[in-house]
C-alpha cells in the first residue's frame, strides 16, 4: 500500500517554506498545519490534492469526527478538531494559488468550515489550575537541599516563583543576566529565548524573602563554590559519568545549558508529584503571579507595572490570558457583595484599566 504521494510531497515542501520563510512562521507552527495535512493524505489513502472537492472535505470532517486518540481511546478534543479542518482550509486556499491546481474550487474548500457551535466550543477556554503561593513554599520546604542537583532543582521552582518567567527563557538564562542588587532579570531577547524574541525587563515579585534568599544563595553557590563565569547558566544541565560498573549515573553538574526546557518539567513534576500536589508547570505560576496581582495592586499603575513585568504590553492580555479567579475566590467575591455604591480601591483601580484599555484601542 502506498503510503506518499509524490506529487503531494513536493507541493507540500513548497508550502512548508512559504511558511518559514515567507510568513516567518514558527517551527511549532509548522508542525501543527503538517499533521493535519498528513491526517487528510492518510484518510484519502494519498490521494492527488488535484482531486480535491467538497465531498472529501465533508466525508473527512465525518471522519474526524469520530476519530479516536490512540493514547486516551477518546474522541480527539474540539480545539483539535477546529485546529485541524482550519489548517487544512489554510493549505488549500494556498494550494489553488499554484501552478497545476487553479481548477480547485474555493467554494468547495469552504466545507472545512467546522459548525458555529463546534468553533464556539474550542475557543471556550476551560479555567485553569495552578498552584497557590502557599503551595509553591510548602513544595520548596519539603524538597532535599543536600547535593548540588538537589538545590539547583530547588533553585530552579523558587527562581520561576520569583519571576514567572517562561521556562524556555528560563533554560537559557546567563549568570550576567541577573542583577541581585536591583533584583532585575534582563530577558534580551538576542541571548534569551524569549517569546516573540521580545526583551523583557523582570523585577523579583514580592513573593517573600523566603523564595528570594533561595535564589540568591544559589546564586552565590554558582559563582563563590561551582566559580562559573557571568556567560554560564544560571541552571547548568546534569553531569553524566560512569559508576565502577561503567553504568551511566548523575556526576554533579557542568556550565552548559539544557538544549530545551523538558528537563525543567520534569524537574517541576517529580516536585510537586513528591510533595502530594498535581502537577503544575512552569506556566501555571504566572497564573499564580497574575492573581497575586489583582490581590495587591491598588491603582492603575501598580497593574500596568505588574503586566509589563510579565513581559505583556497590554494590562488586557494579563487579564484574558492569566487572570482566572479561582472558584473559592469567586464564591467569596460573590457572597460579599452588598450591592452599595461604595465601591473599594480595588474595583476603582480595575474600573480605571478598562477605560485606559479603551481609550487606547480608539487612538490604535
Amino acid at each position: 500500500m502506498m503510503n506518499y504521494n509524490s506529487k503531494n510531497e513536493r507541493i507540500k515542501k513548497a508550502y512548508f517554506e512559504y511558511l518559514k520563510d515567507a510568513k516567518g512562521r514558527k517551527d511549532r507552527t509548522i508542525d501543527n498545519k503538517r499533521k493535519a495535512i498528513d491526517r487528510f493524505e492518510l484518510y484519502t489513502k494519498y490521494d492527488d490534492f488535484r482531486k480535491f472537492n467538497k465531498e472529501k472535505a465533508r466525508a473527512f470532517k465525518r471522519y474526524l469526527e469520530s476519530f479516536k486518540s490512540k493514547q486516551t481511546d477518546k474522541p480527539i478534543s474540539k480545539s483539535t478538531y477546529v485546529s485541524t479542518l482550519l489548517n487544512l482550509k489554510d493549505f488549500f486556499l494556498w494550494l489553488r494559488f499554484q501552478k497545476g491546481y487553479k481548477k480547485i474550487d474555493k467554494n468547495h474548500i469552504e466545507y472545512f468550515n467546522p459548525l458555529e457551535g463546534d468553533f464556539n466550543m474550542a475557543r471556550s477556554k476551560k479555567a485553569k489550575e495552578f498552584p497557590t503561593l502557599e503551595q509553591i513554599k510548602a513544595v520548596l520546604a519539603s524538597m532535599p537541599n543536600d547535593s548540588e542537583i538537589q538545590r539547583r532543582d530547588r533553585a530552579l521552582i523558587a527562581f520561576t516563583a520569583l519571576t514567572a518567567m517562561r521556562d524556555g527563557a528560563i533554560a537559557s538564562l546567563k549568570l550576567k543576566h541577573i542583577h541581585l542588587e536591583s533584583c532585575l532579570v534582563e530577558q534580551l531577547s538576542d541571548e534569551v529565548n524569549t517569546k516573540f524574541s521580545k526583551t523583557i525587563y523582570t523585577y523579583f515579585f514580592p513573593v517573600g524573602d523566603d523564595i528570594k534568599q533561595i535564589v540568591i544563595d544559589w546564586i552565590r553557590f554558582l559563582r563563590e563554590v561551582k566559580l562559573f563565569g557571568d556567560n554560564d547558566p544560571m541552571f547548568p544541565r546534569t553531569k553524566i559519568t560512569h559508576d565502577e560498573n561503567f553504568e551511566l549515573k548523575p556526576g554533579g553538574l557542568e556550565p552548559i545549558h539544557w538544549q530545551s526546557a523538558n528537563q525543567i518539567r520534569k524537574i517541576f513534576k517529580k516536585a510537586f508529584k513528591s510533595a502530594g500536589l498535581p502537577n503544575y508547570t512552569p506556566h501555571s505560576f504566572r497564573n499564580t503571579l497574575t492573581n497575586l496581582g489583582l490581590k495587591i495592586c491598588n491603582i492603575p499603575e501598580d497593574f500596568k507595572a505588574w503586566s509589563q513585568n510579565l513581559g505583556h504590553n497590554d494590562p488586557l492580555m494579563t487579564f484574558t490570558s492569566y487572570g482566572n479567579i479561582e472558584t473559592h475566590r469567586q464564591g467569596e467575591i460573590i457572597l460579599g457583595l452588598k450591592g452599595d455604591k461604595n465601591h473599594p480601591s480595588k474595583d476603582k483601580m480595575l474600573e480605571e484599566i478598562y477605560w485606559e484599555i479603551k481609550k487606547s484601542k480608539k487612538s490604535d
